[in-house]
């Protein structure tokens, strides 16, 4: 179902919701996968074929693998880098910041998630109970770009407005940044989508603040909620292969996404196992469960 005459927003059924949550599981696998498997010494090439290999044996497809010409079937962006970094020979090391950004296709319906993790020496630090050796401001990125996602996607429960969700992602940035002694950026070139037969539909959702208080929450929306978040000015540019985004200050940037669906009754989180239980937990929003 399509409506409205500025954007053209794709009004998903119930039963397309749960397909959509097939694809959203068979992210989360992979995600998890890449996770456990990223050590110092790895290439991103290595983790996209971790993701190869879990999406395959999901049964599904990868949706980014040829989508405008991009050749993997990851993200994996590092350091400086904010998004769509192509994996290839880049080795890995201890400290690096990694985002991972992943989608996935079940019959014909797309599932899109990012998580971003700290390398120690074993790999992926426990964002939340971290041991290693790490910069501890890299974490507090982390944890900071996390939060701000969560705010993000607890504000599609309560709201009524698609920029509601900007408001709280900037809102939620601040409170980490004041917490922290520092004075995050936001990137506002990039934003999250809405997302179902395509990877990428209207509307776009926005990451900050604006007047526009953008189209009003239906139930049948599937929202990218996806907040990209610096440690200095998030103003970027995209490097010769005309896909990887870096910082312009060279500053490091983390990246957190989910698929989100609004339902008559609520929300749910389509690519979290728990269906964004234990996520939308410190902003009291409990989430419509579909796997029942």
């Amino acid at each position: 179902m399509i409506f409205g005459s500025r954007e053209r927003v794709e009004l998903k059924t119930l039963e397309q919701v749960r397909v959509m949550r097939r694809a959203g599981l068979v992210v989360a696998a992979t995600l998890d996968a890449v996770r456990t498997a990223a050590r110092p010494g790895m290439t991103t090439a290595d983790l996209d074929e971790v993701a190869a290999r879990a999406i395959s044996e999901a049964g599904a497809k990868p949706s980014f693998l040829g989508y405008l010409g991009y050749p993997a079937t990851i993200c994996v962006s590092v350091g400086d880098e904010v998004i769509h970094g192509i994996p290839g020979g880049r080795v890995l090391e201890v400290g690096d910041v990694v985002s991972v950004d992943c989608g996935a296709i079940v019959d014909g319906w797309h599932g899109d998630s990012a998580i971003s993790l700290v390398l120690g020496p074993d790999g992926a630090l426990d964002v939340d109970a971290p041991t290693g050796t790490t910069d501890t401001a890299d974490l507090d990125l982390v944890r900071a770009t996390r939060t701000a996602m969560w705010a993000g996607i607890a504000a599609l429960a309560g709201g009524k407005r698609l920029n509601d969700v900007g408001t709280a992602v900037e809102t939620a940035v601040e409170l980490a940044g004041g917490a922290s002694g520092v004075e995050y950026g936001i990137v506002e070139d990039y934003v999250g989508h809405g997302i179902g037969t395509a990877m990428h539909q209207p509307p776009d959702v926005v990451n900050f603040r604006t007047s526009d208080r953008g189209p009003k929450l239906r139930p049948g929306m599937c929202l990218a909620v996806e907040p990209m978040v610096t440690r200095g000015s998030g103003a970027t540019r995209v490097l010769e292969d005309d896909w990887t985004v870096v910082t312009q200050d060279g500053s490091r940037a983390a990246h957190w996404e989910h698929t989100v669906a609004v339902l008559e009754d609520g929300i749910s989180v389509l690519t979290a196992p728990d269906g964004g239980r234990s996520g939308l937990a410190p902003f009291e929003v409990v989430p419509v469960d579909l796997d029942v």
